[in-house]
């Protein structure tokens, strides 16, 4: 890969540096630097270099920069002006980035629709965001998208002024588009391109949505500067500095987790793998066959891999792959990564501080290293733990609600000023909402959501701890644990899979607790249960805790 003297790395990201401080810290030099600014800049260094190695089609830094260039232009003369919202419902190829930079060069604001979200999901991220334009590919063989658009609510749809396809001649467009403004992705793209950007780094450039596990996703909006400057610390976190680096995103672009490791490797000048929807046999041979080094594998990918890759060291490339416990039984992979060489490492992040906000050090044993937390990839982040009931700031080893800063953290919940103040702290700090502790050698650990944390006879009691001791127990597959009040005080309650051919023996299994973890811990209530509840996301299926507690609270009334 060339570099260049005159337009080289170094100098670029020196001039990065200083994104994300504080807006009247910063220089007119850096408040230049944006999306587009940085891709133009990397693709006069190296226009040839691959940006995407994609089995549609390659792309290089050079035609990356022209698309979007392209793309912006015919972006333009449909209407979409800086401010304007543009949805990108697109699997992971390179016409979403490309789609990305074209809004980002016309101050416009990328909205991330989850590939996984149906019709009523559909009709309200589109609905509520007031995006003017839809970008998506209705002839995608894996996810119906016209279909799915068919069924959505047209009244949610009002505001989108104009559809835009990518390869429309797959399948038959949606009834109700007939009559509509409808474009060809690829005609816009043989237009000019845009001469003069739009945006600022001040300027807001991507929205994602939080998960919305038990309420409608809030719109977390992104600014240029905030964008740029995580992905240089998250590319020099993770040595995308050395030559031979080859990324597969593996997760979504429309998740931040597939879209900090993408922003990332394109910071650095480095080459992406991608397909469109994550396979574990294809993307095992990809990581084999173009020399992968880095990578993500949530949930249960890291499983999957390994499955579709047998072998004593199957990936023998691979230098780091970023991965985040989702439910007890994913742990177990680790062990079995370990011993085959997959160099697993646990990640933190969310919407609001952007994916990879911290990892965990590779020098960490491998039970350690997977877990969430770790330390911050940028240097001006900062962690503290704060007593949820008291408000006191917490030592080291003392569980109690993380809040973050950095130059990652989101500008704003788009729309929505009163959710925006009281998630932020008067000294900047965001209140995740999750429960973790401070160690003493400058790291923290993430454990689980707040929501979901126990009070139990006056202690903060993580429920993944009940559930690690349920999974010792030979007849249990899996395990989930939730508070509910059972006569009058709150206790933790149960829900099993158990082992096929095993027994379901509710009382076993609460002796079983008993010898194991202190009183006020044990389980007043375990049920069986077929499958968890879930929720899909771009990073993954994450369980419904509180459709859990519901269901205890059913049954606990009988």
């Amino acid at each position: 890969m060339r570099t260049c003297a005159r337009h080289g790395f170094a100098p670029l990201f020196a001039n990065f540096a200083n994104l994300g401080t504080q807006r009247n810290h910063r220089s007119e030099r850096t408040m230049s630097y944006t999306l587009s600014a940085f891709l133009d800049a990397t693709a006069a260094c190296q226009p040839t270099a691959p940006a995407f190695i994609d089995r549609e089609r390659p792309v290089s830094f050079g035609q990356l920069s022209d698309e979007s260039r392209r793309l912006a232009t015919g972006l333009e003369k449909l209407g979409v002006e800086p401010g304007d919202r543009v949805a990108l419902w697109l699997p992971n190829i390179p016409a979403w980035v490309a789609s990305l930079f074209a809004c980002a060069r016309l101050g416009a604001i990328a909205v991330a629709v989850n590939t996984r979200f149906k019709s009523g999901e559909i009709a309200d991220i589109v609905g509520r965001s007031g995006a003017k334009a839809l970008i998506f590919w209705p002839g995608f063989k894996q996810i119906d998208f016209s279909g799915i658009l068919e069924a959505a609510d047209p009244a949610a749809l009002e505001r989108v002024e104009n559809y835009i396809v990518y390869r429309e001649d797959e399948r038959p467009l949606p009834h109700r588009l007939r009559g509509r403004p409808v474009y060809n992705y690829q005609k816009i793209i043989d237009g000019l391109p845009l001469q003069q950007d739009r945006a600022t780094a001040d300027s807001g450039c991507v929205i994602f949505t939080t998960s919305g596990t038990t309420k409608a996703p809030k719109f977390v909006l992104h600014h240029h500067a905030a964008i740029l400057q995580h992905a240089r610390d998250v590319a020099a976190g993770f040595g995308f500095s050395a030559p031979d680096t080859v990324v597969l995103p593996s997760v979504p672009f429309c998740g931040v987790t597939g879209f900090c490791l993408t922003m990332a490797a394109l910071s650095a000048g480095r080459p992406l793998v991608t397909t469109p929807a994550f396979d574990a046999a294809e993307s095992a041979a990809l990581i084999r066959r173009c020399r992968v080094t880095h990578t993500v594998a949530l949930g249960d990918m890291a499983a999957a891999l390994l499955a579709a890759a047998p072998g004593e060291h199957p990936f023998p490339s691979l230098k780091m792959c970023g991965f985040a416990v989702f439910s007890p039984t994913q742990a177990a992979v680790a062990a079995e990564a370990g011993a085959k060489g997959m160099p697993l490492l646990g990640l933190y992040g969310s919407s609001e501080v952007q994916a990879l906000f911290a990892r965990q050090p590779f020098s960490l044993p491998v039970q350690e290293r997977i877990q969430g937390g770790g330390n911050p990839f940028s240097s001006e982040a900062s962690v503290r733990v704060r007593d949820p009931d008291s408000g006191q700031l917490l030592p080291p080893k003392v569980s109690g609600e993380l809040e973050l800063r950095g130059p990652s953290r989101m500008l704003e919940y788009y729309g929505n000023p009163e959710a925006t103040a009281e998630a932020l702290t008067a000294d900047g700090f965001f209140r995740s909402g999750d429960l973790g502790f401070l160690t003493e050698d400058g790291r923290f650990i993430y454990q689980n959501r707040m929501g979901d944390v126990l009070r139990l006879a006056g202690f903060l009691v993580s429920p993944v701890e009940i559930e690690g001791f349920l999974k010792e127990h030979p007849a249990v597959a899996d395990a989930q644990v939730v508070g509910v009040e059972i006569n009058g005080a709150p206790r933790a309650t149960a829900f099993v899979i158990p082992v096929a051919g095993a027994a379901f023996d509710e009382a076993a299994l609460i002796a079983f607790c008993r010898q194991r973890m202190a009183n006020y811990k044990v389980p007043g209530r375990i049920f069986p249960i077929d499958d968890f509840p879930v929720t899909p996301s771009a990073n993954g299926n994450k369980i419904q805790k509180t459709k859990l507690r519901q269901m205890a609270q059913e049954k606990i009334v009988r």
